[in-house]
């Protein structure tokens, strides 16, 4: 059973949107320790969970926004740095 749904702060979520606006490629970290890159899509809620939707190649994966501690864009003239959204 996953542990119930921690929304993160909307000035964060607000890092989020622009990434997909922009479909910035992201580094990501997970709450696991796992990282990897993929590009951001789009964000979605579905039963009061939030998602980011990102693209690894031809792979599609959502995943829930508590499961993300980091992302950092890797495109050049990106909006914004590295932003931390779960401690």
């Amino acid at each position: 059973m996953k542990p119930p749904y921690q929304p993160i702060r909307c000035d964060l979520y607000d890092y989020l949107e622009i990434a997909c606006l922009f479909g910035y490629r992201l580094q990501v970290e997970l709450a696991s320790g796992q990282t990897f890159e993929a590009k951001a899509l789009t964000t979605r809620v579905q039963g009061g969970e939030e998602f980011l939707t990102l693209q690894n190649g031809e792979a599609t994966r959502e995943y829930r926004l508590d499961a993300i501690t980091a992302i950092t864009p890797l495109d050049s003239g990106a909006r914004f740095g590295r932003v931390v959204l779960a401690p």
